[in-house]
């Protein structure tokens, strides 16, 4: 069986100037990010669907970006893979000091076990510590650093409501804010009656923003939840499409009252299928 030092060498090979592949020869930090992204949300869709004969495949997919990643870096001195293992190691010793309060990853485990609540709140103030130590400037430090730009945009909404969450600019509950998505739906509809483009477009941001927020309030995961409603909708247009095949009908030829009561066939089916366990 192959090891990680052997994919760290097949990695290597892959990069030679000489010998190795065109494409993996001309690649960069830039041109595999799309391809990290693809790679975990396959292993979240292998997940989901609880198809764990692929997530292992889908694991090794995710781990390979990462030895890419650590390749480029190691060709331009800039760090090794194992410099990434040392330091993800020594974070997660950092970050969990109810596991290893001597900061040894092989010391016993002989301290008293806290709560959820005990644990999450030492961990936000162990990275508050991080960041004020990371920060060049203290005088410009924000709750908001290394919360990524570039995550999915209802998983950053979420994160920055928690950050904001954590020194008291928070709903006191969840019924206030659906009052706050009503209030932004009106503006969104108002805008509508203006025919403002822009103003739709920056309308329609609050009200999503105010739904996570009701998400955030109620413990669910935005992105998540959507996804699942995502799923929903791909199933119920199939059932229909193959509906409308057993009849040889084109979708095109049908009216929308057709298509709502085949709609409403496939969720009545979804609805009355026994479920699993």
């Amino acid at each position: 069986m192959y090891s990680l030092q052997d994919l760290l060498h097949l990695m290597a090979r892959l990069r030679d100037p000489q010998y190795g592949c065109p494409w993996d020869i001309k690649q960069s930090y830039a041109t595999i990010v799309p391809h990290t992204l693809e790679e975990a949300y396959e292993v979240a869709d292998a997940i989901e669907r609880e198809d764990f004969e692929h997530l292992q495949g889908e694991l090794g997919d995710l781990l390979f970006q990462v030895v890419y990643y650590s390749q480029l870096a190691r060709e331009e001195g800039r760090f090794e893979f194992d410099g990434v293992v040392d330091g993800i190691t020594r974070k997660l010793i950092r970050r969990h000091p109810h596991v290893f309060p001597t900061g040894d990853l092989y010391a016993s485990m002989d301290q008293p076990r806290l709560s959820e609540e005990q644990v999450k709140q030492r961990w936000e103030e162990i990275k508050a510590e991080e960041r004020a130590e990371n920060h060049r400037a203290p005088e410009q430090l924000s709750l908001l650093d290394d919360v990524p730009a570039a995550l999915p945009a209802l998983s950053r909404a979420a994160k920055l409501q928690k950050r904001a969450a954590q020194v008291g600019f928070d709903w006191p509950a969840a019924l206030p804010v659906v009052d706050k998505i009503r209030e932004e739906l009106d503006e969104v509809l108002e805008a509508m009656a203006d025919n403002d483009p822009a103003a739709m477009a920056d309308e329609i941001g609050d009200l999503l923003f105010s739904v996570v927020n009701l998400a955030r309030h109620l413990k669910i995961d935005p992105e998540n939840a959507l996804r699942g409603a995502n799923g929903k909708f791909d199933r119920r247009f199939r059932f229909v499409e193959q509906a409308l095949r057993n009849t040889h009908r084109p979708m095109e030829d049908c009216t929308l009252e057709e298509l709502d009561a085949l709609w409403g066939e496939a969720k009545r089916q979804e609805q009355n299928a026994p479920s699993c366990g």
